[in-house]
């Protein structure tokens, strides 16, 4: 399994291959020594929107995010992972938590350095990420919600999820870290202790026969993000944007959190730019406000544990291959 999520992400930064995709340096804390790569379109907007994206070099030419921020005139930070790799850490204490360290302090740097650097919108930056991207996209929004508006995760598993002393968390891979909306709820709190502010819209996609990161993980983020944002589940869309795609609208149209489940689709779901940016509020729509509810238990600034998570039952769900998604 480990080894399928890193081929998913091997590919090396070598040479830019335009000139307005280049490498930063210098750009401010970078603890694991995560590098830097920068997308300028021809005409960027004023006060531009800012998408943090997936590992580099394979972001920047598997996706269409650069091309449309020629449309747009949004910039995009493509960060490069500094494993071998290219795998994101997000399994330490360090990189779950705000300003501790790790990835995931490096990737937070580049986004402060465009902000001063560029004049970005400080409340229109978005995350977006496939497998390890995807599990880094949760990781963000868990612990740097005063820097992030909204993410947009392909194929991951839910922030603090992974979290234990080795970079692969099987149980977790596996769908077998099962816990209440509470609990879940409380392990986002915890990555910044005391923070009382808007949280990040999220946007969930996962394929049913997900073998490396199984769908079960999405049953998770069904109950971590919407209990995190105080929405509820809502309605689903049957055959959208794809066939055999269902859109789970949470809270009254989605605009806070919305889950797509991909019937048959492995690993991983193919990015939708376009939908994302629609989600994000960057394509020509207003972007609907952040939630700044915050829903757990008292004790919710916890520490995520450092022992194998505590298995409880499973939500009631009906199977996911047949074309059914869990409510």
């Amino acid at each position: 399994m480990f080894t399928s999520i890193l081929a998913t992400w091997a590919l090396a930064v070598s040479t830019v291959s335009a000139d307005t995709y280049t490498q930063v340096t210098n750009f401010g804390t970078d603890p694991t020594g995560v590098g830097m790569y920068l997308y300028l379109p021809n005409k960027i907007a004023a006060n531009p929107p800012l998408i943090c994206t997936g590992t580099a070099q394979a972001y920047y030419q598997g996706t269409t995010y650069a091309q449309l921020a020629e449309q747009y005139g949004y910039i995009v930070i493509y960060p490069n992972a500094p494993t071998t790799g290219g795998y994101w850490d997000v399994a330490t204490n360090a990189t779950l938590t705000h300003n501790g360290g790790g990835d995931s302090l490096g990737i937070a740097s580049m986004v402060r350095y465009a902000i001063a650097k560029y004049g970005v919108d400080s409340s229109r930056v978005f995350a977006t990420g496939t497998s390890s991207g995807a599990m880094m996209t949760n990781v963000l929004a868990g612990a740097y919600p005063d820097i992030f508006a909204a993410g947009a995760a392909f194929s991951g598993v839910p922030y603090a999820c992974f979290e234990g002393p080795t970079a692969w968390n099987l149980d977790c891979a596996l769908g077998q870290v099962i816990k209440t909306p509470q609990q879940w709820a409380a392990l986002v709190a915890s990555g910044y202790p005391g923070y009382t502010g808007k949280r990040p819209r999220m946007q969930i996609w996962h394929g049913t026969i997900d073998v490396t990161l199984y769908y079960q993980n999405l049953v998770e983020c069904d109950k971590q993000w919407p209990q995190v944002l105080g929405v509820s589940f809502s309605y689903n869309v049957s055959n959208t944007p794809l066939p055999n795609y269902t859109k789970m609208i949470y809270g009254t149209d989605g605009s806070q959190y919305t889950a797509y489940s991909a019937v048959g689709v492995g690993h991983t779901v193919p990015e939708q730019e376009q939908l994302v940016l629609d989600f994000f509020g960057i394509s020509g729509t207003t972007a609907p406000t952040s939630s700044s509810v915050v829903v757990s238990p008292s004790s919710s600034t916890v520490a995520p544990p450092q022992t194998t998570l505590t298995t409880i039952s499973k939500v009631s769900t009906t199977s996911a291959v047949s074309g059914t998604v869990p409510k």
